[in-house]
């Protein structure tokens, strides 16, 4: 066996404590390539695979069926705490982990080729996941196995393990082990002393070279770092905002720059629910709020290429979907998988998304909006794309005037929501000021007027004079958090006496306590669902740009910093909490919650900025 330095301190380690035979979602970190990824539980054991892209079904799904969906562990022995944390700037997770004989640390990361840039359009990972071991104190039985959803088929090959699963016959993986005999029984390993494990898949894995650990993880916390390198922010949560960057880089598809919503499934909104929805793909509306952050710290490279995959895809089809697949066409049909039982018995477990065939116009604000920031940054509009964002633009204004399911994707009848209505305005505002800008053919007076119009109409007739706030629709009723994104979207000003109204009403009415919003309650603005969900992070962060905006500076940075504390060592945030324990909810990590760590922290930096320079005038 090698020997390794004796590590004599390590982090304070927490006890782990599963519930229904599942880890809470904050006990994972999430591991990836820009193609696929995994999540790695705090407890040494992977329990979500899905390669070799994020879309692809996944090899293990341990995280949504405890006994059937299978697991990639390391240990024969349990946990019983233990803490996580990434690696300074990088994708590479470090556990410590104590089991009944001794403290070990495990390293896992997706291998990165050997001078892999990723700010380039390239594919940089190797197809390889590293996991590295290393015994801290006393001694640890280590025993690498892979439990595939479905089963698999085992052979020897190479020295190592060849696993064809049962269910996915086009992909094979190959698993091989430094000291070999790991693979044929627990070998227990005294302090000082390491092992690696290697899982490979694609062509000819069995024939590749056996871990060379220190090479391997070299090339991919440089490549982490390079890219990490090249983001620009100085402000609030310094540190957070890193690693939502980082983490909106390991949600994106680098060989063509699309960016998942989140690299999970089905977990679940509320425990014991069936709001469990599929969000491997790539939802337009995404595309304006992430690019907007990603510029706004010096990423503008991974923000036009995700703006030119969004118009590539418009252009290809000639219409606006609400959500594509990582190819940028239309995502495979929602189905219900019978066979496992959803995290923590929350069933039904979704694969694909039936919002693909929804009616959303808030679509058309987005690809306009898009469309602008892509022109702003220096990119060209060809005459093909731009006929078809001016047909879009005209689509727009038919559109505001008719029901849809809304930004929230309700499945109960259609409304004419506010928040559609409002980016409606937005794809109106855009293509005029593009047409006047480039000096590009179309109606830009008839746009600009048309956006006036629906501008005045939200202001006048969503607002609701018994409850004084704007609500989730025109001609009144029901309240949305999507109305703190209006400010946001430069449809209203953030101190416009009717958006303090309804930033006030959403806080009150909304509010889930200590800052945390729902984004509408069932019982008053209908969804067609079942049940209820937890507090929506994004509408928070949203909360924070309105209090900022409006003066209210000091309340805007308390709040900023209580949502960021919520991610924990990890610096990971889901799509929601459970007011009431704090727990995480849905599916993780959410790449709409990191783009509100991002933009709260730029537009609080330049507040705190403004207010600064204010003193020092006086």
């Amino acid at each position: 066996m090698r020997e390794t330095p004796r590590q004599t301190s390590w982090p304070v380690l927490r006890p782990l404590q599963s519930v229904d035979g599942y880890l809470p979602i904050a006990d994972h970190a999430l591991i990836g390539d820009g193609q696929g990824c995994a999540l790695v539980g705090r407890d040494t054991a992977i329990r979500w695979l899905c390669v070799p892209r994020f879309d692809s079904p996944p090899l293990v799904c341990g995280l949504l069926d405890s006994g059937r969906g299978g697991a990639i562990q390391l240990l024969r022995d349990p946990v019983v705490e233990a803490e996580q944390s990434y690696l300074p700037d990088s994708g590479v997770v470090v556990t410590t982990a104590r089991t009944a004989t001794g403290v070990v640390t495990v390293t896992d990361a997706f291998v990165l080729h050997p001078h892999a840039r990723l700010e380039e359009e390239a594919a940089p990972g190797r197809g390889e996941l590293l996991r590295h071991l290393a015994v801290a104190s006393g001694h640890v039985a280590v025993h690498p196995r892979v439990h595939l959803r479905g089963g698999e088929r085992v052979t020897v090959s190479g020295g190592g393990w060849l696993l064809r699963p049962h269910t996915q016959g086009d992909v094979e993986l190959y698993l091989v082990a430094d000291p070999p005999l790991l693979l044929e029984a627990a070998v227990v390993l005294e302090a000082g002393q390491q092992a690696d494990m290697v899982l490979r898949w694609g062509p000819g894995s069995a024939r590749q070279e056996r871990p060379e650990r220190q090479r391997m993880l070299a090339a991919t916390t440089t490549a982490w770092r390079r890219w990490a390198g090249l983001i620009d922010y100085d402000g609030p949560q310094r540190e957070m905002v890193r690693r939502s960057a980082l983490t909106l880089k390991l949600l994106d598809q680098l060989p063509n720059g699309a960016i998942v919503a989140a690299p999970t499934s089905s977990l679940p909104e509320e425990i014991g629910g069936e709001r469990n929805w599929d969000y491997r793909y790539t939802w337009v509306r995404d595309a304006a709020f992430t690019v907007y952050a990603l510029r706004r710290i010096g990423l503008p490279y991974e923000a036009e290429r995700f703006l030119g995959w969004v118009l590539d895809a418009v252009e290809r089809e000639g219409r606006a979907r609400v959500v594509y697949d990582l190819d940028g066409r239309k995502p495979p049909p929602e189905r219900v998988d019978p066979d496992l039982e959803g995290y923590r018995g929350s069933a039904p477990v979704r694969w694909g998304n039936a919002a693909a065939g929804q009616s959303q116009h808030d679509v058309y604000g987005e690809i306009l909006d898009c469309a602008y920031q892509w022109s702003a940054g220096g990119g060209n509009l060809d005459p093909h794309l731009w006929s078809q964002l001016a047909t879009l633009a005209d689509t727009a204004w038919t559109k505001a005037h008719e029901p849809d399911h809304g930004i929230w994707e309700v499945r109960s009848p259609g409304r004419r929501f506010t928040y559609s209505v409002a980016m409606c305005q937005v794809a109106l505002d855009r293509a005029a000021r593009l047409a006047r800008r480039r000096g590009l053919p179309g109606d830009a007076t008839g746009w600009a007027a048309h956006a006036d119009q629906l501008r005045e109409e939200i202001v006048t007739d969503a607002w609701d004079d018994e409850i004084g706030t704007l609500t989730e629709r025109l001609g009144g009723g029901g309240l949305d958090a999507s109305l703190l994104a209006l400010p946001l979207r430069r449809v209203i000003p953030a101190d416009h006496p009717r958006m303090i109204a309804t930033t006030r009403a959403v806080s009150e009415h909304l509010g889930a306590g200590h800052g945390l919003l729902y984004r509408y309650l069932p019982e008053h603005s209908p969804d067609g669902l079942p049940g209820h969900e937890g507090a929506f992070l994004l509408c928070s962060f949203w909360l924070v740009d309105n209090l900022a905006a409006q003066g209210r500076l000091d309340a805007a940075m308390d709040l900023y910093e209580s949502l960021c504390a919520r991610a924990g060592n990890l610096g990971l945030l889901p799509e929601e909490i459970d007011p009431g324990s704090g727990a995480f909810l849905g599916n993780y990590p959410q790449a709409f919650s990191h783009i509100g760590v991002i933009s709260s922290g730029i537009n609080l930096t330049r507040r705190l900025a403004a207010r600064r320079s204010a003193k020092k005038i006086r």
